[in-house]
């Protein structure tokens, strides 16, 4: 016994309710801003992320970091370029992109 197939009306309804469900999605984070702007939780989320997605990255890149000379001079190298960056220019893309980019050159050229 097979299942039947359901018909186009069924699946372009389908289509239309997840359309509006990810543009409902979408839109909420902004309408919720929006109103939200004025909070101090949010000025303090403003000020505050930037710092703990860096110490995200730098945990994550130093979590297999190993005393082998090949693991840890390309981290240490990177995360002082990073922050001497970040210190110098205080632009935190320019940081994050110099300091990924010294860290994959020397872990190509020393591995």
């Amino acid at each position: 016994m097979t299942a039947a197939v359901p018909g186009t009306a069924y699946l372009l309804a389908g289509l239309g309710v997840m359309f509006l469900v990810t543009l409902a999605l979408r839109a909420a984070p902004f309408l919720a801003l929006t109103r939200l702007r004025d909070s101090g939780v949010v000025r303090y989320l403003g000020r505050t992320m930037p710092a703990g997605v860096m110490v995200v990255l730098v945990v994550y890149t130093l979590r297999d970091t190993t005393t082998e000379l090949g693991s840890w001079v390309p981290a240490a190298v990177a995360l002082g370029l990073t922050l001497a960056v970040h210190l110098a220019f205080r632009r935190a893309a320019a940081s994050i992109v110099l300091g990924t980019a010294t860290y994959m050159l020397l872990q190509t050229l020393l591995v």
